[in-house]
């Protein structure tokens, strides 16, 4: 650990021992998951981590590279063991119309490479990557273009849900889109952790919306989410059944279950099973990196999976928000970090 400062290996190594610590006592992993999401956050963290070799190369187990051209090859790779991509070029809550101009015209370029290459993959944003923090309308303009030459090339764009007070204006940019301006190429992302959500869910499935189901991984609020996993796992549940059901087949409901839990992907396949559903009407997705094994036995056992190809250099909040998910990423990059 010679190439680091003292106070980088003095910080990382308290939190490698706060990390452990909380996960010996009752409710350590909730606690454990707030700091982290806090972490993803923190503009000093952000420093700290980033500049960061080994916090580099072990994001890359979650991050395919900062170039259109990595990403490219990961999902030729995943497109060859049989998988569906979704490519993600990160970036949020930009502070300028410059930056969101330059993330607009990122994602229109990975369009292009997607059909030039002939690769099975769609797109998933954020607006607050595209300037929602800044101005609605200037969100809604770089969001047009995009549906716009995602259209050209027959391909899809999905709008990621990001945290609680983005929730209504992100639905409601995505209505405009497809009922207003006409784009039937976007989706949107649903988080089972809200309590908002059942309602939520029940519109999209009138509507014959295209949507990703995931339980959620930002920092929210009693008031506004479930506060223990097990109640954030029942909504997943119960939120996955609304999506398959009958009312949302026949209005055209396509849902990508998005989860690494075995117990939510087989409760998913259950209903499946119990309700005549074929496994190619609707898809089990995941993240890259994680879970592969289980990927590929989804696969082999014809089910649809599709694998979520994030890249860029903005990587750290999305990085922090994975090792809050599970406890064993944070072990992975502890362990990395230990061995430099």
């Amino acid at each position: 650990m010679s190439n680091k400062s003292p106070f980088s290996r003095f910080l990382l190594t308290l939190l490698a021992i706060a990390g452990v610590g909380l996960l010996l006592y009752k409710n350590g992993e909730r606690w454990l998951r707030a700091i982290l999401l806090y972490l993803s956050g923190a503009a000093w963290a952000r420093q700290l981590v980033s500049d960061l070799p080994i916090a580099q190369q072990v994001a890359g187990r979650f991050v395919a590279g900062q170039t259109a051209v990595e990403a490219m090859q990961t999902a030729r790779e995943l497109n060859d063991a049989g998988l569906l991509v979704t490519l993600d070029y990160l970036g949020e809550s930009v502070t300028d119309a410059a930056m969101a101009a330059t993330a607009r015209d990122e994602i229109l370029h990975l369009l292009d490479k997607i059909a030039a290459n002939n690769v099975n993959a769609n797109v998933s944003l954020k607006l607050s990557q595209l300037g929602l923090n800044i101005d609605k309308n200037l969100a809604a303009d770089n969001l047009r273009q995009i549906l716009e030459r995602a259209r050209q090339h027959e391909n899809r764009v999905r709008i990621d849900m990001e945290d609680s007070p983005l929730v209504d204006v992100t639905l409601a940019l995505y209505r405009r889109m497809r009922d207003k301006e006409g784009f039937s190429n976007v989706g949107v992302v649903i988080q089972s952790y809200l309590y908002r959500s059942d309602e939520d869910i029940r519109q999209l499935v009138a509507e014959g919306a295209w949507v990703r189901l995931c339980k959620g991984a930002y920092a929210e609020p009693p008031e506004v989410a479930y506060p223990q996993k097990t109640d954030t796992d029942a909504s997943f549940v119960r939120l996955t059944q609304q999506l398959l059901s009958g009312e949302a087949r026949e209005n055209g409901v396509y849902a990508g279950i998005a989860t690494h839990d075995e117990r939510m992907i087989q409760a998913t396949i259950d209903y499946a099973h119990a309700n005549d559903i074929a496994p190619e009407e609707f898809e089990f997705q995941m993240l890259h990196g994680i879970r592969r094994e289980l990927q590929e036995d989804l696969r082999a056992n014809g089910y649809r999976v599709r694998v979520y190809v994030a890249y860029g250099q903005a990587w750290y909040p999305f990085f922090m928000r994975r090792l809050a998910e599970r406890p064993a990423n944070l072990w992975f990059f502890i362990s990395n970090f230990i061995r430099q």
